[in-house]
């Protein structure tokens, strides 16, 4: 039996980072099903820090996050984790109303300006003649590398003692009069709290919880890395995205990366790419450039879980005491995490949030487990 202040299901993002905040304080034991870190969502990303993607909560937690990700701690990281990328949304002439009423929003308007069509083709000089009608653009924006940010966290979680143990698919869990038993890898851990962070599989470890599901769905985001065009130096190209999101293309190395924008519904997995969605990445890439691809350098999927209104579960659960939700980050858990886990780890210990996440108090609110399953404790 290994006892713990807290055990942690999932070492993603969004578990390794809250894990390495409470194991200040707790001692944390932190439980991977794959046999390394990261596999499935936080491995397959290819993140952007953008103030002005997803709804108005996402926007909150990505500002909070900002000064973290951009001037971590020091000794967190070997070196930077960003890198300047500008983001640029492109409109035809049917998606101006789109591009018009996005750009209207009023956290949206302060960190974006109108480009003048000549200026979007001069950022990104692939964009074929007489697509764009408008454009907006993001200059603050920038690429986040993401296995140093979640190898940072699993470095600091080590530091402050806290135990990994990976290859460790959740079997039962039973709660009693002492808290929460898991079951995994032949051994049992118990902690009288028990922190959901199992993404695409947070709905099935609260089955096992005895809990109700919240309707998470994980979504299939599917990627190819392509040459760039011959002679091109694309490195500081912007992040160029569709008004209605129907596919976006940036800079990777000397290469580019391209995704049509799925969201395919699937089950938890080990997800693979499909083939149309493989087509429609290249078909909707090419109609609105010049680039002419002849072959694919990589492929892959990635899952991206959504609750229902598309903002992240994060709260102790009404229906048992000490489960806690950590879960439905969607494709903003990147972005997302140094404020979340900060949030989520004060949240689990009784604490007040730190001084420079207070802004957060509104927001914390709208994450809670009970707005989808209200109940007595129990």
């Amino acid at each position: 039996m290994n006892h713990a202040d807290v055990i942690v299901i999932g070492a993603g993002i969004a578990g390794a980072s809250v894990a390495a905040h409470l194991a200040e304080a707790r001692r944390v034991v932190l439980i991977e099903r794959e046999d390394r870190a990261g596999y499935h969502s936080t491995g397959r990303s290819a993140a952007l820090f953008t103030e002005i993607y997803g709804n108005t909560v996402i926007r909150a937690l990505t500002r909070a996050s900002r000064n973290f990700l951009f001037d971590p701690p020091a000794g967190f990281a070997e070196g930077p984790l960003t890198r300047p990328r500008g983001c640029l949304y492109i409109a035809s002439q049917s998606q101006l109303e789109v591009l018009q009423t996005f750009a209207s929003l009023p956290d949206v308007a302060p960190a974006t300006r109108s480009l003048e069509v000549h200026e979007a083709y001069s950022l990104c000089p692939i964009l074929r003649e007489g697509y764009v009608a408008a454009a907006l653009y993001e200059p603050d924006s920038a690429d986040i590398d993401v296995s140093a940010l979640h190898q940072g966290y699993l470095r600091l979680f080590r530091r402050r003692s806290g135990q990994l143990v990976t290859n460790a698919p959740v079997e039962a869990l039973e709660r009693g009069v002492a808290g929460w038993t898991v079951h995994a890898a032949r051994e049992r851990f118990t902690a009288p709290v028990l922190v959901n962070a199992a993404g695409a599989w947070a709905d099935e470890v609260a089955a096992l919880a005895g809990l109700t599901r919240v309707g998470l769905q994980p979504r299939r985001r599917t990627a190819v890395l392509v040459d760039a065009p011959p002679g091109m130096d694309v490195s500081r190209w912007p992040f160029v995205n569709d008004a209605e999101e129907q596919f976006y293309f940036k800079p990777e190395g000397s290469s580019l990366f391209l995704s049509p924008a799925d969201e395919t519904p699937v089950e938890p997995s080990d997800v693979q790419p499909d083939e149309w969605d493989i087509a429609a990445a290249v078909e909707r890439v090419e109609a609105v450039t010049t680039l002419e691809i002849a072959r694919l350098k990589a492929r892959w999927a990635g899952l991206r879980t959504f609750a229902p209104d598309r903002t992240p579960v994060a709260g102790f659960s009404d229906e048992a005491s000490g489960f806690f939700w950590l879960a439905g980050q969607g494709g903003y858990g990147i972005q997302t995490a140094p404020a979340l886990s900060r949030a989520a780890a004060a949240l689990i210990l009784g604490a007040p949030l730190p001084g420079d996440l207070q802004a957060l108090d509104a927001e914390l609110s709208a994450l809670s487990p009970t707005r989808f399953n209200p109940g007595p404790s129990r």
